[in-house]
């Protein structure tokens, strides 16, 4: 099947798991094009099986702001008539799935029918979508989506919520490569980043204000007074600045490291020892279930989807949204005993391993044929 996806190309969940799925469809034998503004950040190479379209936005004096909408919209058409895509997967439902709707009635005008797959990843709906100069048009775009995805049970119920929907929508997870995750390092180089006796904490996000920076700070300070311990920061956005002012004010700037945005992952998590996921609001917690795949165990709120990962008692512990006492008390319960500690790796992994993509992909393929036959129908109709 030839198949465009639409996605952010950043370190973002949603870029990520477009990113990964659409490699795993080039290996299953499908043709995969990607649509976007930039070289997705996981998309490292490109083969007959995967192709990427940059999508260029014109500069006019006449915009204010320049219409990103209107250029996707006409780079799929080109995209679609050129190589003949069959499907096309749009990850975000703003500007996505709008400008997704608009290539497809424009293609309708020469009787081309390519069905849409909208798969809704959170913040389109949680924070973007529910905004009232924008929730008419993502009401609109998911209404008219062939078919919708969520990438998790609570983001689903959000979105009906929230919005008037009359399409039914598929919960699919997000996912983990575990191939990727096999073969582990012999040398984590753990001793760069801290000493024997101390344990690694790690936080990965986009630094923005619903991640609740300050609050892993905080927990970090609580933790590094009962344990010698070293605090791993990877990322960067608006919230780092002030995060590492809290770090000098808490007299803690020496145990803290900012690793800022990183391709080296697995290695950092490799030699970490817990996870720090204190959100205001996630829409599944991809960041835990990777940190989950390398053995290290999680401690979260217990906001949106991240308990559909991060299994209290099991994998790590939740609490409620702010409980950093709760949450750094948690840490300390499973970092004060080696063997606590191990056994929570061990669950964690397999966990994680019920996430992996071989289990998830076939979800999509599936979803795939569904849309695919819709267009069969509407072509012959």
């Amino acid at each position: 099947m030839k198949i465009a996806i639409v996605c952010y190309p950043t370190f973002g969940g949603s870029g990520v798991v477009a990113t990964e799925l659409g490699i795993a469809l080039a290996d299953r034998g499908h043709e995969v094009h990607f649509v976007t503004y930039r070289q997705p950040v996981r998309l490292e190479l490109l083969n007959n099986k995967i192709h990427f379209h940059e999508v260029h936005v014109p500069e006019y004096p006449l915009f204010q702001y320049q219409p990103y909408e209107l250029a996707l919209s006409s780079k799929l058409v080109d995209t679609i008539k050129l190589y003949g895509i069959e499907l096309l997967h749009v990850h975000y439902a703003i500007p996505h799935a709008y400008a997704g709707y608009m290539a497809k009635k424009m293609l309708e005008e020469e009787n081309i029918h390519v069905p849409m797959i909208t798969t809704l990843h959170g913040t389109d709906i949680t924070l973007v979508g529910k905004h009232p100069f924008y929730k008419p048009a993502v009401t609109f775009s998911i209404n008219n989506s062939d078919v919708v995805t969520s990438v998790s049970a609570s983001l689903k119920s959000q979105t009906l919520e929230i919005f008037d929907i009359k399409n039914q929508i598929e919960v699919i997870p997000n996912f983990i490569d575990k191939s990727k995750y096999s073969s582990s390092f012999t040398d984590c180089q753990r001793s760069l980043m801290a000493e024997d006796d101390e344990k690694i904490i790690t936080h990965i996000s986009n630094f923005r204000k619903v991640k609740r920076i300050p609050d892993v700070v905080r927990i970090f300070h609580k933790i590094q007074e009962k344990i010698p311990a070293k605090l791993i920061m990877v990322g960067e956005g608006p919230e780092k600045e002030g995060a590492e002012k809290l770090c000098e004010e808490l007299g803690i700037a020496d145990r803290v490291i900012f690793l800022g945005n990183s391709n080296e992952i697995d290695r950092i998590l490799c030699f970490s020892d817990l996870f720090l996921l204190p959100s205001e609001s996630e829409s599944f917690g991809l960041a835990a279930l990777e940190a989950m795949m390398n053995k290290v165990p999680v401690i979260s709120s217990n906001a949106g989807g991240i308990p559909e990962v991060n299994e209290n008692g099991v994998t790590g512990f939740l609490s409620e949204v702010g409980n950093i006492t709760e949450m750094a008390q948690n840490a300390l319960k499973i970092l004060s005993d080696e063997k606590v500690l191990e056994a929570f790796k061990i669950r964690a992994l397999k966990s994680a391993e019920k996430f992996d993509i071989l289990n998830v992909l076939p979800l999509y393929e599936e979803v795939y044929k569904k849309a695919y036959q819709s267009r069969l129908n509407k072509s012959y109709s």
